[in-house]
């Protein structure tokens, strides 16, 4: 980051403090940091935690930024991009955190003409090992997107896609996915506790059994299918537990609540933006 770039922050909540945390061990100097919010106490615990200018007011943040994060609730977004948007710097890139909510509507309540990258982070940023979908605008600049990538690789790795409805496919898979895996391994220990298995050991093996399955399809050069094609033994137990899944269409199931995320998250983007016409 260069130390020139000022990054503002609407919104003190966890995502705010992952990135943050995650920029500064990375070596941003809190100097270059701001950060805006309702809350007193919240913003207190942030200048507490890592000595930021912290502000009340957006509208005295944005004045002093060259990177404005909007990292607040959806519902929000307008009122907040309203009551800055007569007091952004020039060339601000504007970067939204804020699910669902369409570029096109965020650059309109911002009066137009603005940079911006859309970002689905997912929780495990706050581990600093997040998974982050990234759309611009095409006011956006190269310098601007690589900006962009360089705060949220911050809390793990970001990935681009060119065409801004894939977000949502983003959201249906990564920005959704850590709950269908707490799901599994809730599954699996009560299965485990049902086989006779205690509660805490049936769920201790669930989480290191994902933990490091999710480590080697990450650093095996195999593909997950062939990964799971290594470890099933014919006629061993392995195969009986992938056919009796399979025999249930595992597939069809996983896609179908992928594809209800989807729609879903489609279907907000859009009330959001036409909850506030022009």
């Amino acid at each position: 980051m260069q130390n020139s770039t000022t990054i503002g922050f609407i919104g003190a909540g966890n995502m705010a403090y992952a990135i943050i945390s995650g920029l500064i061990n990375k070596g941003t100097n809190a100097n270059q940091i701001k950060i805006s919010d309702t809350n007193d106490e919240l913003l207190s615990l942030r200048k507490q935690e890592f000595n930021l200018e912290v502000f009340t007011d957006n509208t005295q943040l944005v004045a002093n930024c060259d990177v404005l994060v909007l990292a607040v609730k959806p519902q929000v977004l307008f009122a907040v991009c309203d009551a800055i948007k007569d007091h952004l710097k020039s060339n601000t890139l504007i970067v939204s955190i804020a699910a669902g909510v369409k570029s096109h509507d965020i650059n309109r309540w911002l009066g137009g003409n603005q940079s911006i990258v859309r970002s689905m982070p997912n929780t495990p940023a706050l581990l600093n090992q997040g998974v982050t979908g990234l759309f611009a605008n095409d006011a956006t600049t190269q310098i601007q997107k690589d900006l962009a990538q360089n705060i949220l690789d911050a809390v793990g790795e970001s990935l681009w896609v060119d065409n801004e409805t894939l977000l949502d496919a983003v959201t249906a898979l990564s920005g959704s996915g850590p709950a269908y895996f707490f799901l599994m391994i809730d599954s699996m220990s009560k299965a485990g506790v049902a086989l006779g298995l205690d509660k805490e050991t049936a769920q201790k093996l669930s989480i290191k059994t994902a933990l490091g399955s999710a480590i080697m399809a990450d650093q095996s050069e195999d593909s997950p299918r062939e990964l799971r094609a290594k470890v099933t033994s014919p006629n061993g137990t392995t195969q009986a537990a992938i056919e009796s899944f399979q025999d249930q269409d595992f597939d069809v199931i996983v896609s179908h609540a992928m594809r209800a995320a989807f729609d879903r998250a489609n279907e907000l983007g859009v009330k959001l933006g036409e909850s506030i016409s022009e």
